[in-house]
């Protein structure tokens, strides 16, 4: 599935895009070329979708081993770059993306949209509790605010409960982090008798994980920072700020339609998934044209439907396309179980241990709670949820880690035959 729109058809940005790589992209040419696309002869939208490769962060990563150390997917001269960026390597070796000035401002424009969507403006305090780091969302989301007129609060190094004090004490009224991280802050606000009903903080902008867009992680969220409302954001390194979410559509995000052109597409065959049906988002950076990405598979899972504004994608961040964990027949995605974890109001934190046993695979959970009972009640919920019986060990307080970042709560075991 890929969402088209009759009165704004990309269709000449493709083709500019398209003619803008062509000679001067080495990666890109040498793919247009061996599937004999060019911008003239590109028909239509379903045309481009057909004839076009996807692109993969494999492909990517191997072009920069093969063409160290940047890689030949550089539309500019490389003296033009003046942004470096990387991905985590979560799922895999990290990947470098360098972008030039124009690049940079099609982004910022973009995360301008996201904050008006949020009713964030010129002349609020903005807190970004994150170290900052390569990662492009910091950096865009910082830098935007700024452009937009907001006051700009850096987290920078400082630990949790520093951070709690600058967000009190300047009276923040935006904080961006990722769901978990917010969680956490008000996890070490309570165990440090700081009263949250004094912040100021009206709204939470979250991204990096799935837990935004689930209804029980959003209602925690909103009822530990005294009833801020939260918005869900999507993006990556790779192709920049995506989809935003404002106060009428709570846990669902619009792609920007302007500067974007997603498909939907069924993981395993690469073929156009069913309207409605979850399949892994595709996208197009219409604008990115200096490091363009040509149908790039995200390995983002979403259930997309098409809306009046753009491509709407209901529950935000499904998953990943290869976090699926099939149990005794049952398919488990991360943030099902963490939609689970959430209703049970006693747990604090949780770590998921999956373990393979030839072509079998178990997991077992380790919950952090200090109620008694809090694992039998999270056992009851995930029985009901899944119909499958995973056993819950309840953990003492601040026995588990914490994350800033994306939070890593599953862990593989070895394999065993």
């Amino acid at each position: 599935m890929s969402f088209r729109s009759e009165a704004d058809e990309p269709l000449e940005k493709i083709r500019a895009l398209v003619g803008a790589l062509v000679p001067r992209n080495r990666f890109y040419t040498e793919r247009l070329r061996a599937a004999g696309v060019t911008a003239a002869n590109i028909a239509s939208m379903g045309d481009y979708a057909a004839r076009v490769p996807l692109t993969t962060k494999e492909e990517l990563v191997a072009d920069q081993w093969g063409n160290p150390p940047y890689g030949s997917n550089l539309t500019a001269p490389l003296r033009e770059y003046s942004r470096f960026c990387q991905t985590s390597g979560t799922s895999g070796a990290p990947l470098v993306v360098l972008d030039t000035a124009e690049n940079w401002r099609w982004m910022l424009g973009n995360w301008r949209r996201i904050y008006e969507a949020a009713g964030v403006a010129a002349g609020d305090r903005v807190y970004f509790a994150f170290s900052f780091g390569p990662f492009l969302g910091f950096w865009t989301a910082f830098e935007a605010a700024s452009a937009l007129g907001c006051l700009c609060i850096p987290g920078g190094a400082q630990g949790s409960e520093a951070r709690l004090g600058m967000i009190l004490k300047h009276e923040v009224e935006v904080l961006l982090c990722t769901p978990t991280y917010a969680l956490h802050l008000a996890e070490v606000a309570h165990a440090s008798g700081v009263d949250l009903s004094r912040s100021a903080v009206r709204k939470i902008i979250v991204a990096g994980e799935p837990g935004g867009s689930v209804p029980e992680v959003r209602a925690r969220l909103s009822a530990a920072w005294n009833g801020a409302r939260v918005f869900d954001h999507y993006g990556m390194t790779e192709v920049g700020p995506v989809a935003f979410e404002d106060a009428s559509r709570p846990c669902v995000q619009t792609v920007l339609s302007e500067s974007y052109w997603p498909e939907v597409i069924d993981p395993q065959s690469g073929l156009a998934a069913e309207p409605g049906a979850v399949g892994e988002l595709v996208l197009t950076p219409l604008g990115r044209h200096d490091t363009p990405l040509l149908r790039y598979r995200t390995g983002d899972l979403v259930r997309a439907v098409h809306g009046s504004r753009g491509l709407e994608l209901h529950g935000g961040i499904l998953g990943r396309a290869d976090d699926m964990v099939v149990v005794r027949g049952v398919n488990l995605y991360p943030g099902a179980v963490d939609a689970v974890v959430r209703t049970v109001p006693a747990i604090t934190e949780y770590r998921v241990h999956l373990e393979r046993r030839g072509v079998l695979a178990e997991v077992s959970i380790e919950a952090e709670s200090t109620a008694a009972g809090a694992a039998v009640e999270l056992e009851r919920a995930l029985a009901a949820a899944f119909s499958l019986r995973i056993p819950v060990t309840q953990m003492v307080a601040g026995s588990l880690p914490r994350f800033e970042l994306k939070a890593r709560r599953w862990v593989v075991q070895p394999t065993q035959s």
